[in-house]
């Protein structure tokens, strides 16, 4: 599944294209959604924003289209008259004069009233968004020491989007191996000096990839607005690399399963 980093530099993609633009069409492939076809046509798009793993387009007669990639879901933006080569369903088209906005594969898709967002299911759980520039590590360091949290181990705890919002498997082990903390510990397990540094580590880690982690691509044009390239490039350092030496030690790189995901550590690093 698409991680927190991913899924903000797509609604960056979609805002570049759509945002104060009018819709010449929209298209969904739910049939609750086809009464929104007309409705949307000549509307012009507000806004596109990232929440956690969602992507919310508001629109300016106060509706706002949810949409949340889950496993298999991919928005793409091609130039008007470009046709997707793909094998994947198309779900939802938002096309203006010089674009066409179309996510694929995605099968949980609203519209809702403004009014109504903050009660969607998933939006309405989420915690504090590691992504939003506006959370800060008090934020973080409020959420590990709150009893709803601080008792669960960090294994857990680092893929719940209630927690921090757009954590996902890859950004859980390296938060883990930036910190020096193993997934087993929790929260009220560590001391404030530690948690500080985990705070920090859950904030700096995600912000990091989603900078440097490759670059957004509208048809067959490269945006370098979009390129996000402004330092050392984002590496994994532990997932992926099992039996690799560990960069800062050499002891092999561990993998093992946590929480139903695959985790990757170094077991000399992270005590």
């Amino acid at each position: 599944m698409p991680e927190g980093p991913e899924i903000h530099r797509a609604a960056d993609s979609l805002s570049a294209v759509l945002t104060g633009r009018t819709l010449t069409r929209a298209w969904f492939a739910f049939p609750e959604l086809k009464p929104h076809e007309k409705r949307l046509r000549g509307r012009e798009v507000l806004g596109v924003e990232a929440r956690g793993k969602a992507i919310v387009t508001r629109f300016d007669n106060g509706w706002t289209l949810y949409s949340h990639n889950q496993l298999y879901g991919q928005w793409r933006v091609l130039c008007a008259g470009e046709e997707a080569k793909t094998t994947r369903s198309l779900r939802v088209a938002l096309e203006t004069d010089q674009h066409r906005a179309l996510l694929f594969s995605a099968s949980d898709v609203e519209l809702i009233r403004d009014e109504d967002l903050d009660q969607q299911p998933y939006l309405a759980r989420l915690g504090p968004d590691a992504l939003d520039p506006a959370t800060t590590h008090d934020d973080i360091r409020a959420q590990l020491i709150n009893p709803r949290f601080s008792g669960r181990s960090l294994a857990a705890l680092l893929l719940d989007q209630g927690f921090v919002a757009g954590m996902g498997n890859y950004l859980r082990a390296e938060v883990l191996f930036d910190a020096g903390i193993a997934a087993h510990h929790r929260p009220r397990d560590l001391d404030d000096d530690i948690r500080a540094r985990l705070a920090n580590a859950l904030l700096a880690i995600p912000r990091h990839s989603y900078r440097t982690r490759g670059v957004e691509r509208i048809g067959a044009g490269m945006r370098a607005d979009l390129q996000y390239d402004d330092g050392e490039r984002f590496r994994f350092r532990v997932f992926g690399r099992d039996g690799k030496p560990c960069e800062r030690c050499g002891t092999a790189i561990v993998r093992s399963e946590s929480a139903g995901r695959r985790l990757y550590c170094c077991p000399k690093c992270q005590q």
